[in-house]
Order: C-alpha cells, then structure tokens, then sequence
C-alpha cells in the first residue's frame, strides 16, 4: 500500500496518545471539537455574525455584509474540515511527501508535472490584479476574488487560534497560511478529468496498433488503418506504455487518499410546472463522488440583507457549487467531455530539447521545481513543456522517453474564471443570469441544471470546447509532428449543447453523450441510466418530492438484460442440471440490484471471468486492469457478448481456437466456484446486499485499528453502477465495497423552496468524534432525506446552538 508507512506511523502515534490516559485523551480530543455556541472574536469583521446550528450541525449564517460573511464561512468552515482543506491542497499541488514521507513522491511528481500548481500560481495572480484595478476604479468587478480572500481570512484565524486537528498531530503536519493560490489548485484537481485519458488512451491505441480493427470494433469507434503515427514512432511509443500505465497508478493511489474527492458522474433532472403537482418547477440532483469521510461536501445557509443561499461547499472554496433560495436552484453533473489530449512528439535527432511542430524544430522549455520529502533531502524537478503542453514522461524519474508524450488540457489553456462563475450563479435568479454565469466555467465540462420560482428550467453543457482538425479521433494518442494535433480555437458557449424551457416539460441529465449539431468528444457514461430516467419522466404523473424520492433511489437499468440476451442459449448449455436454476434467475432478471436479489451477485461476477477470460490473454495483466477501470469497457461488453465471431473469443494462449461457446462456459464455471468460494455453497444465501456494501473511509482509516476510529461503516446498500441510486462498484471480483455514488441527495419543488429534502453521505463534521461526524451515514444508506432548513422561523425552530462571531 503507498501510504501504508505514514499510516503505520498513525497508529503507533494514536497508541501513544491513548497510552498517555483515557481522561487525559479525552479533554485533549474534546479541546479540539468544532464550538458551536457561545461568543468567539474574528478579527476584520465590521459587525456581529450571528450564527444558528442545527440539528444535523448545518450553521445558518447571518451578516452585515458580504465581507463579514465570507469570513465568518471560512472560519466556521475551518473547523469543520481544516485537515480535509489540508490534505487536499497538498495533494492539488503535489505536496503530500513533505508531510507524508517519500511514499508519496510519485504522486506529487504527477501533480507537479500536470502543472496545476504553476497554473493556479499565474491565475492567482491575474485575478489579484485584475481585483486591485476594479478595486481601484470602484466597479462591481472582482466581487468573487474579495470573497475569496475574506473567506481564506477566515480559515487563516482559526488555524491560527485553535488547536490543530488531531490529524495534524498524528502525521506530523505544521500549520501554514491557506492561499488563492491553493483554491485555484484545488480546482485543477477538481478538473482531473484526465484521468479516463491517461487509461483509455493508451489502451485503445494499443488495441488498435498491435490487434487490429477486428478486436477494436467492440469499441464502436471510428478506426483509422494508418494509425496516427509513423511506423518507427510506434515502437517508441510502446516503449511508452509502461510509463502511461504507472501515471495511471499514480493518479489511482491519489484517488484512494479518502476525503480527496473525484467526481464521477451523476444525476439531474429538472420538471416544469406542467408535469408537477405544484404548478411549480421541481429540481432534483445527486452529484456522485467517490465516498470518504469526511463527506466532499459541506453545508451552509448564508444571509446578508440583500443575498441569501442555502449551499453545498467543497473544501477551501467559498462558493457553493450547489446551492438553492426561495427563488432559484440548480444542480451539476459531469459533462463528461474529452478536454484532455495525449500527443506524441517527434524529437529532434540532432537535439533532444527540440519536437517537430508546423514542418520545424521547436525547442522545449524547462522549469525546475523543489519537492520536500519528509526524512529525505528535496528533490530538484526539471519539467519540460513542448507547444503542446507539459511532457508526462517528467513525471517518472529518468524515463526522458524516445517518444515524449505532451498533454494537451483545457484547464491549462484556458482562462477558466471558474470562481466568477459560481459566484454569479449564487445570484441568478433568472435565464439570462444563469446562461452567463455557466458560460464562465471552462474546466472541467460541467452539466447545470437550473430552475426558478418563475417557472423556468433550463440546462447548458458548461465547457470551452476546442476545435480540433476534421477527422480527428482524440480517443486515441495523437501525433504531434502532424496537424492532428492543433487546435483551432474554441467553439462559442452559444454552439454548447443546451435546453431552455424544452416543450417536452422536463430536461434529464446523467453523463450520457448530449445531443449537439456540433460533435462532442468525450469519455460518455452508458445510456441507460439516463434513457431509465427519461422513460419514468416522461410518464403522465405529476411529479413532487414524496414520488421523486422513489426515482432517485430506483435500482432498475436495461444493461444487463441487454449484456446478457444473446448468451442465453449459451448459458443454459453450459450450465449442469443443479445449476439450471441460477440460469433462470438471470434470463428472469429486469436489471434491478435489490438489496435481496440473487441475480446482480451473479452477472457481476459471471461478467468479470467473461472480461478476463475474453480479454486478459490478448492485453495482458496490467493493461487488462488498466482498461478495466474505464469507461470504454462498459460500452464493449453488450457489443461484445453480441458478437460471437469477434476474435476476442479465442484464447491466444491454447493452440485450439475457442469460440464464444467455450469462453461463457469457463466463465460460468469460474463464476460459481468464486461465489461459492466466498460465499458459502448455498445460493439462497447469495444476496446483493452481503457482497455490495458502503464504508465511507477516512484517510487514517486505511491502517488498523485507525479504521475502527475514523471509518463510517459498513452498511448494506441496494443499488449499483449505471443505476439511478448509483452506488457504484467497481468492475472486477465480488465481494464489491461502493466506490462512489450520491453525494448528496437534493429535491426542491420551486412551490415550496422551504421544504427542499437532501442528505449529506456521512455528517457535516470531520472532527472525531464528534456527534455530526457520522450522524447522516444511515440516512444515506436507508435512502432517507431530512429537511434542508431556510425560512427564519424554522431555523428558530430547529435551532441547537447559537455562536456570535464578535469583531
């Protein structure tokens, strides 16, 4: 494990302390518990902030001003979640070795050479300038950037004036000053769409290159027989593949550091008032991240006499990426766009600083960066960029690679004022407010779905989306010594896919490919989800929030019905006559993952031995494990089982030549002996709700007995990948923990805004132990929704602590 050294040295720290006496321990951990009533001074606020806590630890934030609000955020924020703004800083700006030790060297060396923290440097900075002049002209202008520096104030003075996160103590951490610099960062992580790139990428084009169209059909993607490079330039890019393989890892081993958030999808859909029993718009969202504790996102209801916003807030940002008032809401999910290319460079025989671009040598340039490792001398970085964008080989000690691979990335090339964007559409309470604000958000692609008390609802794909040469496939490894690898501009926001006010009365989104006159690349989620929430949607009820609640947590999808259809025959040849019966729950199935149905326990794991048992002999070990967390294996799989001439079928490694027949029975028979292996000989006993369960993991959590500390769970949960309630698992061999799902469940009839439901996956704190530190876990689980409070009178009501921040 990569951290498993830091972790170890956790646990022995967490002994130590609890060595030193239980009462002892307790006063120190309960010096460090959030404060939630009383009166404690915040310097630079020009009047009292009145503050109500309640029930579930949601402050309800009330202020004079903008400034004093921001502030107050950032500090009651702070003391919630200082040492989640902590590690994911870090992480964003490949820091983690200094606290973490060298374990973690391979990651920061990947976040350094991305380059997120030298671009969030630069934009730091112009949006400090650009601040001060607007400041010094007296317009409305760098409103988001002040609020950003106020909030950042905030957190500054309660690490400076409280004690450190116990955390902090265990790991070793010292406390410094948060930055604009650092939000910038955070956002580049947040942009880390790449990462489907760095796997799919390379996969494909070795698909292509080594095995042929035949094998890449499944892929339904457009192939090309020339391929995109030279001959020669091919075996150097295979020499390549280990290197994209390892940037791979390391992006996953970033991913695993719980409380790091990566988005992975998610639901939204908005209904007019002529499909809803209020005569009002109705909004509904569940954003899927991947779990941890503490959860991704935190609440706050923020006031001041002319603003108001009930908001959800990842770490060191002060504006809500959801959010919703009396009169206006919206929700996100992920485009999904391919705004990331990887492109191969030709260099120069006579000068390896040098790559072919536009028919001549272009020289590289170079920067050198200082990594801190914890226990070991810094290491001095030299990170090239071609015309392209930064050189991944950099990010591997050594590999200069005879085929430089350059990353082309949108958050790199362009302005993104993502900060504007959402702190406009904190205030747009009408169509065009919230058109513009969207159109501001460049990286990563961004789905918003919006609607008003007004009654109207609208979506806009939010992204700058490059032009790129005609013919172009960017799905593969693009060669950089041709034209393929331009960019031609960007296409206009007006061009973007989008919907105002449809007449069909509803608008759905759920990460599949948007219908567009103009072609949008991307790394698309299965249709079904979506296609499953338009076949409910556009049925003849009126819709509220007590029948919406049952379309988020439906567990129904056509995939597997559809994956399994042409193998029937098979599997019922391959099947003995005891195992007949487990045949026929599969032809039975509709598709939905219950908490008690035997049928998803078996097509996950009969599709797992089809995958390797097809796949693996031509692909081999990593490679294999490198596809099968993408996406692209998800479209395969039906178009895959429908193709019993594909040459995936035979196995390269036996002389005869199998045939689809031969391939399903080894994976029956594999998939049987697995189950029974680790779920006992009794198929009655095999439920989805034994092998399918949820723990929200802290980071600490990954060493016993940490775990038994910091992780919330395990829970039993119905649901699955590419089902509305998208409690995902990941491909491979059961039993299969949740990687991600719904982070936060949202429904909002514009009739009565008041009365809005949602659910936060874990609790608001990531303070142990604190009582809302894991306090909404089984509400999450039981698909439960509590009350998001808004009206004065409620939050008077339902009021448990009250704390006056004093000048």
């Amino acid at each position: 494990m990569s951290v498993g050294r830091w972790l170890k040295r956790g646990a022995i720290a967490l002994t130590v302390l609890v060595a030193l006496g239980a009462a002892g321990l307790t006063w120190h951990v309960r010096a460090k518990l959030p404060q939630r009533d009383g009166e404690l001074r915040l310097a630079g606020l020009s009047a009292p902030v009145q503050v109500l806590y309640d029930e579930w630890g949601v402050p309800h934030i009330d202020a004079r001003n903008e400034a004093d609000l921001y502030r107050a955020l950032g500090y009651l924020h702070a003391q919630d979640r200082l040492f989640q703004m902590e590690m994911l800083r870090r992480l964003a700006r490949g820091e983690l070795a200094e606290v973490l030790g060298p374990k973690l060297v391979e990651t920061d060396r990947l976040f350094r050479t991305l380059g997120i923290r030298e671009r969030a440097d630069t934009l730091a900075a112009q949006a400090a300038a650009a601040a001060a002049q607007a400041d010094a002209q007296a317009g409305s202008q760098g409103a988001a950037y002040r609020a950003l520096q106020a909030y950042l104030d905030g957190v500054n003075q309660y690490q400076a004036t409280r004690p450190a996160p116990l955390e902090f103590e265990i790991l070793g951490i010292p406390k410094r000053p948060f930055t604009p610099a650092d939000t910038l960062s955070v956002a580049g992580y947040l942009a880390y769409s790449f990462a489907a790139a760095f796997r799919t990428e390379p996969a494909l084009t070795a698909i292509r290159d080594q095995l042929g169209p035949d094998y890449l059909r499944i892929f339904d993607l457009d192939w090309k027989p020339q391929g995109v490079l030279e001959p020669q330039a091919l075996n150097s890019l295979g020499k390549a593949a280990p290197l994209l393989l390892r940037l791979a890892a390391a992006g996953d081993r970033a991913a695993e550091l719980a409380g790091l958030p990566q988005f992975e999808g998610s639901n939204a859909w908005v209904v007019s008032g002529t499909r809803t029993a209020s005569g009002k718009p109705l909004l509904a969202g569940d954003p899927h991240i991947a779990y941890s504790a503490p959860a991704v996102w935190w609440e706050a209801h923020l006031r001041t006499p002319q603003f108001e916003l009930y908001g959800h807030h990842l770490a060191l940002n002060p504006m809500a990426l959801l959010g919703h008032n009396q009169r206006f809401g919206w929700s996100l999910t992920m485009f999904q766009n391919d705004d990331v290319d990887l492109i191969a460079e030709k260099i120069n025989p006579a000068n390896p600083n040098e790559v072919w671009v536009h028919d001549r040598w272009v020289p590289m340039t170079a920067r050198q960066e200082v990594l801190k490792v914890k226990g070991q001398p810094d290491q001095i970085l030299t990170l090239r960029r071609s015309p392209h964008g930064p050189i991944i080989n950099d990010a591997v000690p050594g590999d200069r690679g005879e085929r430089p691979i350059a990353l082309w990335w949108a958050f790199l090339e362009t302005e993104n004022p993502v900060l504007d964007a959402f702190y406009q559409l904190g205030r747009a309470d009408t169509l065009d407010k919230a058109r513009e604000a969207a159109s501001l958000i460049h990286a990563p692609g961004l789905n918003i779905v919006w609607a008003n008390a007004a009654g109207d609802i609208g979506w806009w794909a939010a992204a700058k989306l490059p032009i790129r040469p005609e013919g172009v496939n960017p799905t593969f490894i693009l060669d950089g010594a041709t034209a393929e690898a331009d960019k031609l501009g960007f296409l206009p926001f007006s061009a973007n896919p989008q919907e105002e006010n449809p007449a069909r009365g509803y608008i759905v989104s759920a990460n599949f490919q948007p219908h567009s006159t103009t072609p949008v690349p991307g790394y698309y989620n299965l249709p079904e989800r979506g296609r499953r929430l338009d076949g409910l949607l556009n049925q003849g009820k009126r819709w509220d929030t007590q029948n919406s609640q049952a379309l988020q947590l439906d567990v129904q999808t056509d995939y597997g019905p559809r994956v399994l259809r042409p193998l029937v025959p098979l599997l019922r040849g391959a099947a003995s006559v005891e195992e007949q019966p487990l045949v026929e729950a599969l032809v039975r199935w509709n598709g939905a993952y219950r908490a008690d149905a035997l049928a998803p326990v078996l097509f996950q794991q009969f599709t797992a031995e089809l995958l390797r048992a097809a796949m693996k002999d031509e692909l081999g070990e990593a490679q294999f494990e490198n596809l099968r967390r993408t996406r692209a294996l998800d479209q395969a799989l039906p178009r895959l089982t429908a193709d019993a001439d594909s040459p995936w079928w035979d196995n390269r490694s036996t002389p005869q030549r199998e045939t689809q027949a031969d391939i399903v029975r080894q994976a029956w028979k594999s998939a049987l002996a697995h189950l029974q292996r680790t779920m006992g000989p009794d198929s009655a006993q095999w439920r989805w709700d034994k092998v399918h369960t949820l723990t929200h993991e802290h980071p600490l959590g990954k060493q016993k007995p940490l775990d038994r500390i910091f992780n919330v769970g395990p829970f039993p949960v119905p649901g699955g990948h590419e089902v509305p309630n998208n409690l995902a698992q990941r491909n491979g061999d059961g039993p299969w923990p949740v990687t991600y799902g719904p982070s936060t469940r949202r429904l909002i009839d514009f009739a009565k805004p008041q009365e809005a439901l949602g659910v936060n996956p874990v609790g608001q704190s990531g303070v142990w132990p604190d009582p809302h530190y894991d306090d909404q876990a089984p509400l999450l689980a039981k698909g439960q929704y509590r009350r998001e409070w808004l009206t004065e009178a409620d939050v008077q009501a339902h009021a448990r602590g009250h704390l006056v921040l004093k000048p």
